[in-house]
């Protein structure tokens, strides 16, 4: 552009000395400033990844250097489903874990989440990422945050798994990533992975769904397992349509899931929640089956 411009510049200069030479300069003529015409440079504008578009990689920066995107047709470990913005001025630090610009926008991206699924994330097997503006772009005055869905392999296994194909609608109907019945293995009586399969099949465990829990420390929820097992036990009865009272427990027990601690410092609550039967095989779905389909033991 330097090279094009000083030609130019050359250009006009030899033909002002021209009309110079022939005694007269018209007035309508150039200036001979090509500088001053050119329209002022827009400022510099922040680097803002696209939504509705795959992604070949999950990472929790993102920077515009290294960002790409591919055709969610093809193979991809995550689908970015929102950008969102923080309510943050210049001056404001980079949300970290437990702020609450973070934790309002996980809750975003989670309702965002959840209308592009058609169902709630937590009840399949899905994981939710957030990310953010490299400490650079921040400084820049980039103020985004992304919402990332990914598939995962297993409700034991929660790292994301190469797919092919939006998630859009992805849990409307019967879907294979949906949460429903699983044969648990115990090793020296201590769960160790849990086994889908499906309902007609033996099993000992199904999901129930999903509940809020309350706001707290990472570590004063880590020590409530007796409150969520509680909490879980009454999603159990409503779930199988029978009593939540003192027969409850001789009927059925509970299987839990809670987030990992970053997506609970991210602000996450949902709490996955499973019918566990220890004594007796199931060959059916205990939805609704009632205290006869579901009896105390």
């Amino acid at each position: 552009m330097r090279r094009w411009r000083r030609r130019l510049a050359v250009l006009a200069l030899t033909g002002v000395v021209a009309a110079l030479l022939g005694g007269c300069l018209r007035p309508d003529a150039a200036d001979g400033d090509l500088v001053d015409d050119w329209p002022a440079m827009r400022a510099p504008r922040p680097f803002v990844p696209a939504t509705d578009t795959c992604l070949p990689r999950i990472t929790p920066v993102v920077q515009a250097g290294t960002y790409e995107t591919v055709p969610c047709s093809r193979s991809h470990l995550a689908e970015a489903v929102h950008v969102g913005t923080f309510d943050a001025d210049e001056a404001a630090p980079r949300p970290g874990p437990g702020s609450p610009a973070l934790r309002a926008a996980r809750a975003e991206c989670d309702q965002r989440a959840r209308e592009v699924l058609g169902g709630d994330w937590h009840a399949a097997r899905l994981t939710l990422h957030i990310a953010l503006p490299s400490a650079a772009g921040w400084a820049g005055g980039a103020r985004w945050f992304r919402c990332d869905l990914s598939e995962t392999d297993s409700i034991d296994n929660t790292r994301p798994v190469n797919r092919t194909g939006s998630l859009r609608g992805a849990m409307i109907g019967d879907s294979p990533l949906i949460h429903r019945c699983f044969d648990p293995k115990l090793i020296g009586g201590n769960l160790n992975y849990m086994e889908p399969v499906l309902c007609t099949e033996p099993h000992r465990a199904e999901f129930v769904g999903v509940y809020v829990e309350r706001d707290m420390s990472w570590e004063t929820f880590s020590a409530s397992a007796d409150g969520v097992h509680r909490r879980c036990m009454a999603l159990i009865a409503t779930f199988a349509a029978v009593p939540n009272n003192s027969e409850l427990a001789y009927r059925v027990g509970s299987i839990f899931y809670p987030p990992s601690k970053r997506e609970w410092e991210e602000g996450d609550r949902g709490v996955r929640c499973f019918l566990w039967s220890d004594d007796r095989k199931l060959t059916r779905s205990m939805r609704g089956v009632g205290p006869r389909g579901l009896p105390a033991i």
